[in-house]
């Protein structure tokens, strides 16, 4: 009678009708193990003077012999009703309104979990070990057999617990606990193809005799890989000219007028091995002319040959030259010619301003 109203001692057993907790827009409790139990069972654990925090219990389904355990968060559900995670429901294999049987439970501090993903996408996650630390705060034990949800970057992970110590449900709160991981069930390992042994060379390690250095049967392999080395070298070069080549202007082009363009076909331009391709007739332009055997250079206007204009330095560039100082030579000469004509003016033609003046003081 006292254990039954909580004089003292007892064990906290009750059976409710589950549901999940959504139906009390409660979504973002999926992500945890903690459940959702009646007033009423606040009330009882009160009076069997339990003192431990987390309250810990443990979930049945006696239809189907499944086991779990969870913690609680709140106690405001309606009597007889119980909220649970969906994901919990699945693995206790219940469904909306069945019955379902809570009892507390004392559980040890875990020491080593063994966590196994369903699904290789979860090794996609760039770092799982900073995920798992944060989704396991919102868990409070953990069971042989279950799979628990990791919900991240709005995906869902199913991860399975395959082993725990020191017992098969362990709590996790407020612990040091070793974390290893199996390999997915979906896992596949890849299969690498083993290095092939090294083949026997072909008459290397045959049966036959092998011919003396210096009877006629050596002549005979050196007559023949002679000769097919000569063979080789027409294939060498018929494969060099096979080759990509630079072909300058290959584009085509449109008129704005409509007309249609000339055909002109592109012409292979053969590649410089240099950074400078420069001929020895520019080279020799780029110089000047040479000096004479004396040691002094020609003077411009002599009638010696070469160039008439004056020697530069080694690698200097001058555009246009020779064309300007050409130029120049004809602008000099028309000018001349203007002189000469305007000299050969006749005394008798009309010249401005010439007359004289007169003052009319």
């Amino acid at each position: 009678m006292f254990g039954r109203f909580g004089g003292g001692g007892g064990h906290f057993v009750a059976q409710y009708r589950c549901y999940p907790v959504t139906f009390i827009d409660r979504p973002q409790l999926e992500n945890g193990d903690k459940v959702i139990l009646p007033p009423s069972a606040l009330d009882r654990l009160t009076q069997m003077m339990i003192e431990e925090f987390p309250m810990l219990f443990e979930v049945t389904n006696t239809k189907h012999k499944k086991t779990t355990h969870c913690g609680v968060l709140e106690f405001v559900a309606e009597e007889g009703v119980v909220y649970l995670p969906y994901w919990m429901m699945q693995n206790l294999l219940l469904a909306e309104g069945d019955i379902v049987k809570f009892q507390y439970a004392k559980l040890l501090k875990g020491q080593y979990v063994k966590l196994r993903p369903q699904t290789q996408d979860f090794l996609d996650i760039s770092n799982p070990k900073a995920v798992l630390e944060t989704t396991l705060r919102t868990y409070t034990c953990l069971t042989v057999g279950d799979s628990i949800l990791i919900n991240y970057n709005n995906k869902r992970y199913y991860v399975d617990i395959v082993e725990a110590r020191p017992n098969s449900a362990v709590c996790i709160v407020d612990t040091d606990c070793e974390v290893d991981f199996a390999p997915p069930l979906d896992y596949v390992e890849p299969v690498y193809d083993k290095p092939k042994p090294a083949g026997s060379k072909s008459g290397g390690d045959g049966g036959g005799e092998r011919p003396s250095a210096g009877g006629s049967g050596g002549a005979g392999p050196g007559t023949e890989g002679a000769g097919a080395g000569a063979g080789k070298e027409p294939e060498d070069a018929a494969a060099a000219d096979t080759g990509p080549k630079f072909l300058a202007f290959a584009g085509g082009g449109n008129r704005l007028d409509g007309k249609s363009q000339r055909d002109l076909a592109p012409v292979e331009v053969a590649l410089p091995t240099t950074s400078l391709n420069i001929p020895k007739e520019f080279e020799q332009f780029m110089r000047g002319p040479k000096p004479e055997e004396g040691g002094e250079k020609k003077k411009e206007g002599d009638g010696g040959g070469g160039s008439t204009l004056p020697r530069r330095k080694a690698g200097k560039l001058v555009f246009g030259g020779a064309r300007a100082k050409k130029e120049e030579d004809v602008q000099k000469e028309a000018e001349a010619k203007k002189e000469e004509e305007a000299k050969k003016v006749p005394e008798d033609a009309f010249k401005a301003f010439q007359g004289s003046g007169n003052k009319l003081k």
